[in-house]
């Protein structure tokens, strides 16, 4: 009864893991990405070597995270560093730019992915942006500015088509309840400074199931196995540690093993929930 009640009692720490994961330890992940590619992005525009396109130099597509553009938006007092990609494991360390739309201040229209709760959850506020508030982004082209013209949900009908040279972004994130979404929900903007040439957008097939609105990436599967099987070896040797040596020696051991494997377990789980949470 003493095993079985242990066993359970590492269960529930695990679940503990995967809430403080989401909610805690992923905010300060989040922030220290931010740092890191702020710091980047900032050295890349002061250089002009800061992408435009979502293809590199070799003509191969961007990696997962590359910083493309700086989003800011004054109401919400947002300033977040765009990564290209929009898979579970990209939107961890912020806003992401789909792989097939052009990038933000250039003709046509540009779409950004972001979270709502988890992970810092960026784009918590975007709904209570009104028609007319402004969004400025920076990219390699220069600074653009945006003026929201409306907030989609479920039902909602598609904004008009875009006349040539005309510019929009489109902010995507998940609706309903915090960490319980139903849906989606879109913020449009038009571009109201100078529209750039769009610089070789990548076709459709460039954005993988993974990167779809509300999806999962599912090649976390097998690291999330991998690692759980370490958690239950350990957390059987910690049991046995107990029965052997005591509670006080169980604690010491377990609470710093167990504690690291369980989030490393939980932030794998975490690429297995919809991108936007």
């Amino acid at each position: 009864m003493r095993i079985a009640g242990q066993a359970i009692c590492i269960v529930a720490a695990l679940a503990l893991c995967l809430v403080a994961q989401l909610a805690v330890i992923g905010v300060l992940a989040h922030n220290r990405d931010q740092d890191t590619r702020y710091n980047s992005f900032r050295v890349e525009l002061a250089n002009a070597t800061a992408p435009v396109g979502g293809l590199d130099k070799t003509r191969r597509l961007l990696a997962d995270g590359t910083p493309m553009a700086i989003l800011a938006i004054p109401k919400l007092g947002l300033r977040e560093v765009v990564g290209e990609g929009t898979s579970p494991e990209a939107l961890k360390s912020g806003p992401g730019h789909r792989r097939d739309t052009v990038l933000p201040g250039q003709n046509g229209v540009s779409v950004l992915y972001g979270r709502r709760a988890a992970y810092g959850g960026p784009f918590e506020g975007i709904s209570t942006l009104s028609v007319g508030d402004d969004i400025k982004v920076t990219t390699g082209q220069g600074v653009h500015g945006y003026r929201v013209t409306g907030v989609r949900r479920a039902g909602a009908p598609q904004p008009v088509a875009l006349a040539k040279g005309e510019g929009r972004l489109t902010l995507v994130t998940a609706d309903g309840p915090l960490f319980l979404p139903s849906d989606v929900l879109r913020v449009d903007a038009k571009l109201t400074s100078q529209a750039y040439p769009t610089n070789g957008a990548p076709p459709a097939m460039a954005v993988r199931d993974a990167e779809q609105q509300m999806s999962e990436d599912f090649s976390a599967i097998v690291p999330m196995v991998a690692w759980g099987l370490v958690l239950c070896v350990a957390a059987g040797g910690v049991v046995f540690l107990r029965q052997r040596a005591g509670r006080w020696h169980a604690w010491v051991v377990g609470v710093p093993l167990l504690g690291a494997l369980g989030l490393t377990v939980a932030d794998q789980a975490a690429s297995l929930l919809p991108n936007l949470l």
